[in-house]
């Protein structure tokens, strides 16, 4: 698995606000959805591409354009929905597809309870956008089931990551033989004994949607 932390300014100064607890939740959504776009054009590098012919005003020329089939964009529920629009801004004729997972709070493990995905993902690129990568549960399980369901290439990008959360994705993840990509804002100190992040942000979804 290669990890790549977004490294820029910009992206430092926008996780800085986020992680203030005195950001309001506008606020909040507003700032997150900024930093994804900058983390989505980091993500894409390797994204697919095919030839094209065209014609300038001036004179023919080859360029590229994005290939078939489509790269999906799969948000998890419910946070990474605060993610989406902020990912399509930049793949606006990428496909969108859902994952609802949650994380039991004594378990710390991660259940699905919703699927809005194709049937067949073979030969597509995948990009997993959920905001933290704590334990590394929810993501590898996510990760595992589009890799069942043929995908070839996942990118996932969170704004923040703990260690832990990184060390069980490689370990879940040598196994299998599809490329597999980590993209995030930042790598933060530790896990608290409750799962979260530290010094983190707080559960992003709650900050994103309020408490529900």
């Amino acid at each position: 698995m290669r990890v790549h932390i977004a490294d820029h300014p910009l992206i430092a100064h926008k996780l800085t606000a986020l992680r203030d607890k005195t950001t309001d939740t506008p606020t909040f959504r507003r700032l997150a959805d900024e930093l994804v776009t900058l983390l989505a054009y980091e993500a894409t590098r390797e994204v697919r591409v095919e030839a094209v012919d065209i014609e300038t005003p001036v004179a023919p020329t080859r360029g590229i354009k994005l290939a078939n089939p489509k790269p999906l964009v799969v948000p998890i529920l419910r946070a990474g929905l605060g993610m989406l629009d902020g990912m399509v801004r930049l793949l606006p004729t990428a496909e969108v597809g859902f994952l609802g997972m949650v994380r039991n709070e004594i378990t710390l493990e991660a259940t699905t309870y919703a699927n809005r995905l194709p049937d067949d993902l073979s030969g597509r690129q995948c990009y997993v956008l959920d905001p933290m990568l704590a334990t590394g549960g929810t993501l590898s399980a996510a990760i595992r089931y589009l890799v069942e369901l043929g995908a070839d290439d996942i990118t996932a990008i969170t704004l923040l990551s703990a260690p832990e959360g990184i060390a069980r994705l490689e370990a879940d993840m040598a196994d299998l033989s599809v490329p597999i990509t980590l993209v995030t804002g930042a790598i933060d100190e530790k896990l608290n004994e409750r799962g979260y992040i530290v010094p983190g942000l707080g559960d992003a979804g709650d900050r994103l949607y309020g408490i529900v």
